[in-house]
């Protein structure tokens, strides 16, 4: 295959930022923004995912095909909707039944009942039960996929392009299941986002397993499934993630460092995650030449940003910061305590400047005019906070703190009196509470609950920080996002950070070989970094961060070239 042959390509995934509601993750930014990114190569990127009950009657998609497939021992029928992909997730398209622009990139919405939970993309789970009802749902959304591309149901496509765990299944029914191997002729792209997230079921013994899914083809499986199907770890379970990464041709990583990283076995005690269990089947895929890194891009406007850090700036965050908690609540039934919580450190924060504006004289800050804020934006996970929640032993006696957070927040009250560190994120219940307990002991902190994609923006512009202590991290977008904007980061030197980041120069980083080190390395380059605020070199480090560009244009011809192109 020449790169002139591939002019259509099937990206097939669980999110997708280019429609509301699809979105948890860094995977639906992709989704968003690569289509448009491999248009301008001459390459058409379709997308298929479910519809999750709502997106086709959002965007009024027209039916096109019910496809029927076996399920569960029984007959099942999928709807499948398509779309135009929309320029904004705003518009709405008027699409006719029966013309289909085949110049354009299409989405195609797969319906089913067990695709379903209230409008989520995905669900909780339980427990005892991890991944039950998510690996029951993308089994039949794998099996759906491979059946409308083996029956030609869908245009054809030059590339087959899986994301994470959710799709291995695709790969699995087109190398071990014999009535799909027409699909072997179509090179297939397995990209991991979160080696982390594997889907693991059971083979047998229960209703989320793969004996219960697929009775019709435990007989027919070909020799490859007794190795490729099963986790390494636990042999009476099968790993969708593993199928993906053995089953497809090329393996893809969101970033060079973390293409590395997966090469190595985890070490979850001393803080280090890497291959989760699968790194001798991904270097297997290096001594292939089939695994590749590439960092995924980022939307830029042309003119580099400054970021917006006076008073009245501020007061318009802690005003969205407001209308963000008061639109949350609108959808519960109580006022619940940690947005209690949040009003009243806002509340605070109002009052000190206003009395910045009315007596300017009593001001605190002396450096650069403004008041120093702190800034996260991301999801409440062991990924991203773990460092942050460990116990802290300060060596020197200087924090009474119990924590890193704390630490960090009692450091900052130190050095910039008027300071405010302000996390928005959701997630895990656990999390929260330890998050909300340290609110309401720590005046500097504000804990905001939920997410919002205006209140996010808002803190990338007018962050004076902006903290990512990932424990790993496949690629990372907000550390783009808040340098796009012009605030700088403190980050930890994992993955794609480490590969957007460079030290002292467009941020900060802090490395550690143990969970211990990592902790007493972030309080101590926290201590240096707010020490520089307002200098020469802080300013110089903002605007180095603010001119960094990592395009999706540069990035779809990587993809080009080194995962859709046979060599």
């Amino acid at each position: 295959m020449t790169q002139l042959s591939v002019k259509r390509v099937l990206l097939v995934a669980a999110e997708n930022d280019a429609l509301h509601g699809a979105k948890v993750g860094g995977m639906a930014d992709v989704i968003r923004d690569l289509p448009p990114a491999l248009a301008k190569c001459g390459v058409i990127a379709d997308v298929a995912m479910p519809n999750y009950g709502f997106l086709a009657q959002e965007y009024r998609a027209v039916h096109m095909v019910d496809i029927e497939v076996e399920f569960e021992g029984d007959h099942h029928t999928v709807v499948v909707y398509r779309m135009p992909r929309p320029q904004h997730k705003d518009d709405i398209a008027v699409v006719q039944q029966d013309i289909v622009d085949d110049s354009v990139a299409q989405i195609y919405l797969f319906d089913h009942p067990l695709f379903n939970h209230q409008g989520q993309v995905y669900c909780n789970g339980s427990a005892d039960r991890p991944f039950a009802e998510d690996a029951t749902k993308f089994a039949l959304f794998s099996l759906s996929v491979a059946t409308s591309l083996v029956k030609e149901l869908l245009p054809r496509v030059d590339v087959l392009h899986l994301h994470d765990w959710h799709t291995g299944m695709v790969a699995m029914l087109r190398s071990c299941v014999d009535e799909f191997s027409a699909l072997k002729a179509l090179p297939c792209v397995f990209t991991i986002h979160n080696l982390a997230l594997q889907g693991i079921r059971p083979f047998i013994g229960n209703d989320s397993s793969f004996t219960h899914w697929f009775p019709q083809y435990i007989d027919k499986l070909n020799s490859i499934a007794d190795v490729s199907i099963f986790d390494p770890r636990y042999n009476n379970c099968v790993n969708p993630m593993r199928m993906g990464i053995v089953l497809s041709d090329k393996v893809h990583l969101v970033s060079p460092t973390y293409a590395r990283e997966v090469l190595i076995p985890s070490d979850h005690q001393k803080g280090f995650f890497g291959g989760e269990g699968l790194e001798n089947d991904l270097a297997t895929k290096v001594k292939q030449n089939n695994l590749i890194g590439i960092i995924n891009g980022c939307v830029y406007k042309d003119a580099v940003s400054e970021p917006l850090a006076d008073i009245a700036s501020h007061a318009e965050l802690l005003l969205q910061a407001e209308n963000t908690i008061i639109k949350w609540q609108a959808k519960t039934t109580q006022f619940n305590a940690i947005d209690s919580i949040a009003i009243a450190r806002i509340g605070q924060y109002k009052h000190v400047l206003l009395m910045d504006s009315i007596l300017p004289e009593l001001r605190q800050v002396e450096r650069e005019g403004d008041r120093f804020l702190l800034t996260y934006v991301g999801r409440l996970t062991e990924q991203k906070l773990l460092i942050l929640l460990q116990p802290f032993n300060d060596p020197q006696g200087q924090f009474s703190a119990k924590t890193v957070l704390e630490a960090i927040l009692e450091s900052l009250k130190r050095q910039q009196p008027g300071g405010v560190f302000m996390l928005l994120g959701s997630g895990d219940e656990h999390i929260a509470n330890v998050l909300q307990a340290i609110a309401v002991r720590y005046s500097n902190f504000v804990f905001l609950h939920g997410y919002d994609d205006v209140l996010a923006e808002e803190l990338y512009q007018c962050g004076s920080l902006f903290l990512m202590p990932s424990s790993f991290e496949p690629c990372g977008i907000s550390q783009m996002l808040a340098m796009r904007k012009g605030q700088p980061c403190l980050v930890h030197g994992v993955g794609g950070l480490n590969d957007t980041i460079e030290d002292n120069i467009t941020g900060w980083i802090f490395k550690g070989e143990t969970l211990a080190s990592q902790s007493q390395a972030l309080v101590d380059r926290f201590n240096q970094v707010v020490k520089l605020y307002g200098s020469e070199t802080w300013q110089q480090v903002k605007q180095n961060a603010a001119k960094q560009r990592f395009t999706w244009d540069v990035a779809a011809k990587q993809y080009i070239e080194k995962l859709y192109v046979s060599h």
